[in-house]
């Protein structure tokens, strides 16, 4: 199934996608139904009313559920109340290639703060702090069951799903403060979603096609594939060293062409827009404004 939250009446709700429209969970089953971290724990535990509600919203015909407009809706972050995030760095070839650098013996773990994280659509601040504003197109897998030391054969059955994520990053304080806290947690710096696609609907993560575009541009063309530790890899690997829980996200990396490695560097400015998709997962938008105050 493909879900998404949004902000409806001053708070997360969760909708099922459909191509007709959002389908309004709640509205479905007439009281209120969990969302972020609670929902995934709920689907993992088998909830027979959440359970029965998505069913209904996904098979009953559209004529008869409270549909709402994609366009006229504000998207969060699928999992707004997500409790970690840890990202992989250089874990495509490609990417290790435009550096010059040979690819990682195992999987190099940064966190990401969850304070950056943003939606669908958000603006993306140009902070005064940096002069580098960079993208990172990635894959996304949110923890479904939780568990440490997850072996290597078992880690597909720990996913929920997978959605689309930009790494943003400020190249400059990545550079000088020679580590990545600053400059990929700024405020914003983690757009993600619009759409969770449980894992069910994806056949092989391990070979989907994303792609990048600024301003239309293509930026970034590649495939999972080329990921140097596959989804198993990762997340087995991360969870040897800390307690996954539903709703933890891991970001699997980014392929080759982003704007510090092109020629020349070819960094974000106010007024650019930031396209990332990846197939069946559809597509994140989100504009490059100025820092709110100036």
């Amino acid at each position: 199934m493909r879900f998404a939250t949004i902000a409806r009446n001053w708070r997360p709700t969760t909708v099922l996608v459909r191509q007709e429209g959002l389908v309004d969970l709640e509205g479905v089953a007439g009281h209120p139904l969990p969302w972020g971290r609670t929902l995934i724990a709920a689907w993992e535990d088998d909830d027979a009313d959440l359970l029965r509600v998505a069913r209904q919203a996904s098979e009953a015909p559209a004529q008869g559920l409270p549909l709402i407009a994609s366009d006229a809706v504000t998207f969060l972050p699928p999992v707004p109340d997500a409790r970690q995030i840890l990202a992989v760095g250089l874990n495509y070839r490609s990417h290790c290639a435009e550096q010059g650098r040979e690819p990682p013996s195992r999987p190099m773990f940064f966190a990401k703060l969850v304070s950056a994280l943003s939606g669908h659509r958000a603006p993306i601040p140009a902070w005064p702090v940096t002069s580098q504003l960079d993208f990172e197109g990635e894959l996304a897998v949110v923890i479904g069951r939780g568990g440490r030391g997850i072996p290597l054969g078992f880690a597909a059955t720990h996913c929920f799903g997978y959605t689309i994520a930009n790494d943003v990053t400020a190249r400059d304080l990545q550079r000088d403060d020679r580590q990545w806290t600053r400059a990929k947690g700024l405020d914003g710096f983690c757009p993600m979603g619009p759409v969770l696609v449980t894992r069910d609907e994806v056949a092989d993560p391990d070979a989907l096609r994303i792609r990048t575009w600024v301003d239309g541009e293509l930026r970034q063309d590649a495939s999972t594939a080329d990921m140097v530790f596959g989804i198993d890899a990762v997340v087995s690997a991360a969870s040897q060293a800390l307690t996954l829980l539903p709703g933890d996200i891991l970001m699997t990396g980014t392929p080759a062409g982003v704007g510090l490695f092109s020629t020349p560097p070819r960094f974000l400015a106010p007024g650019s827009q930031v396209c990332i998709a990846i197939d069946g997962l559809g597509e994140l938008v989100n504009p490059i404004c100025h820092a709110p105050g100036r």
